[in-house]
C-alpha cells in the first residue's frame, strides 16, 4: 500500500484519539466557566472526525504516491538541510548552550545562500538577538553553558 493519504489519516487518527483520551484527565468545566479540558476535546474530536472523513476519501480517491509529494533535486536538499540542523541544534544546546547552539545552526542554514562571513555575522546577531531579547528583556530562562551564555 503506498497511498500517503491513508498513512496521514491513520497518523492524525491515531494523534487526536491520544489528545481526546488526555484531555478527558482534565476539567471539562471550572466554577469561572469553560475549564481546560474543554478545547482539546472538542478540537481533538474534530480532528479524530476529519480524519476518519479523509481516510474514506482517499480510499476513493487517486493514490498519492510520497514521492509525487517530496520535492526533487536542491529541494529536496534543502529539506534535508532544514531537518539535520533542527536535529543538531537540539543535539548541541543541552553541552554548549542556547547562543552557541543557535549561532551554529543559523550558520548552517545561511551558508547555503550567502558567503560563509556573512552567514557567520547574520547568525551571531540573530542568535544574540534573540537571546537578548528572551534570556534578558523577558526574562525567559534560556539555556546556558557554563560562562552564562
Amino acid at each position: 500500500m503506498k497511498n500517503l493519504g491513508v498513512y496521514m489519516a491513520i497518523f492524525f487518527l491515531i494523534y487526536s484519539g491520544v489528545m481526546f483520551w488526555e484531555s478527558l484527565s482534565m476539567d471539562y468545566y471550572s466554577e469561572y466557566g469553560p475549564g481546560p479540558g474543554l478545547l482539546p476535546l472538542w478540537v481533538s474530536g474534530l480532528i479524530f472526525v476529519l480524519s476518519v472523513a479523509y481516510l474514506v476519501m482517499s480510499f476513493k480517491k487517486e493514490i498519492i504516491l510520497l514521492t509525487n509529494v517530496l520535492p526533487k533535486g536542491e529541494g529536496f536538499i534543502n529539506v534535508v538541510v532544514c531537518m539535520g540542523s533542527l536535529v543538531l541544534f537540539m543535539v548541541l544546546v543541552p553541552f554548549t548552550g542556547f547562543l552557541i547552539g543557535s549561532t551554529v545552526t543559523l550558520f548552517i542554514l545561511f551558508w547555503r545562500g550567502y558567503k560563509w562571513y556573512l552567514s557567520l555575522g547574520l547568525s551571531a546577531s540573530i542568535a544574540f538577538i534573540i537571546f537578548w531579547v528572551f534570556g534578558v528583556m523577558l526574562q525567559v530562562p534560556l539555556p546556558v553553558n557554563e560562562l552564562g551564555w
